[in-house]
């Protein structure tokens, strides 16, 4: 790699730091993205491992280039196994994964129809969306009278769409 006037250029094991570096950025980020909503923390990620690649390309060649790009792939592969092949049969990953849809959609549809006329209390606002507690738990709650207030007691009258359904009580 060819530097300004007067400078020294870097030395092969500053540049194979850099290079790791960005690798293990990488994978840090591909790890992060499962525990966060939205592609943001992927596409960095993505962008570290070609990063990492574009800079052994720009110092090494077209050998060296390959060669961190397969380095990455196989790191990226070991990665991606952990996260998805390893990790959700762990404790941890059993609680960050849904192993069973159709059972789990099953029981929410069950949950929801044994909830039916319970009495509970907004736990937000409801405008007309918001959260509700009922026996100590959490819920997402409809209102069907349009805004319910904090701290006002609530009925369930049904479910839609993975949430309850509640009214207004006087």
């Amino acid at each position: 790699m060819a530097g300004k006037a007067g400078e020294a250029a870097p030395s092969p094991a500053t540049i194979m730091q850099t290079i790791l570096l960005l690798f293990v950025l990488g994978i840090v980020l591909l790890v992060l993205d499962l525990f966060t909503p939205g592609p943001i923390l992927a596409i960095a990620g993505v962008i570290a491992f070609l990063a990492a690649t574009g800079n052994a390309l720009e110092s090494y060649g077209i050998t060296g280039g390959l060669l961190a790009f397969a380095v990455g792939s196989v790191l990226l592969v070991i990665a991606l196994y952990i996260e998805y092949v390893l990790l959700p049969k762990t404790r941890l990953g059993k609680r960050l994964f849904l192993h069973t849809p159709e059972h789990d959609m099953k029981q929410a549809a069950t949950t929801a129809a044994a909830l039916a006329g319970q009495e509970g209390v907004a736990l937000t606002p409801l405008k007309p969306t918001g959260q509700i507690e009922l026996g100590g738990k959490r819920h997402e709650a409809r209102s069907l009278d349009g805004q319910i207030e904090t701290g006002a007691r609530v009925r369930v009258v049904g479910s839609e769409n993975f949430s309850l359904t509640v009214t207004k009580l006087p």
